[in-house]
């Protein structure tokens, strides 16, 4: 894939309204033989309570193996910010983004994780994973800490 298919490196980019109108793209993996984790952090994920319209905060970690295709970054941060307006329950946000990468890139392996921050005086941490890790694949902890509250 040349970069006159990619349609937001390098050049102006809309918010999309929605994770329905979001675009992501894919770049070619420039080591396939090799296999390596390539980490996002989003720390401040945005989306709505389905019952309520009330913002709900997250901090997501994916991790995954490409094989021939690794997300473009621009796009996905893009896709990320699109469900700010978007309401729907912790686990639709965590599992739908994990399963949209997947179908997206196909690799080798992929995992997320979404850190809730309480709702309700609970937080809902959700976590999913496509495929086995690797064995050969250095997968450094996610950094996130249990949810502790204040005490």
């Amino acid at each position: 894939m040349s970069n006159e298919h990619l349609r937001h490196l390098g050049q102006p980019s809309t918010m999309p309204a929605s994770p329905e109108e979001a675009q992501l793209d894919r770049v070619p993996n420039p080591h396939p033989d090799t296999l390596f984790v390539a980490r996002f952090t989003q720390p401040e994920f945005t989306s709505l309570c389905p019952v309520t319209a009330q913002p709900d905060f997250a901090h997501l970690v994916i991790d995954y193996v490409p094989k021939e295709w690794m997300v473009e970054s621009k796009s996905l941060k893009l896709y990320f910010n699109s469900f700010r307006n978007h309401q729907a329950f912790h686990e639709a946000c965590t599992v739908g983004i994990g399963k949209t990468l997947v179908e997206l890139l196909d690799p080798h392996w992929l995992r997320i994780g979404g850190y809730w921050y309480p709702r309700g005086g609970m937080p809902i941490d959700v976590f999913w994973q496509h495929g086995q890790q690797p064995e050969q694949v250095w997968v450094p902890d996610t950094g996130v800490a249990s949810y502790r509250g204040r005490g």
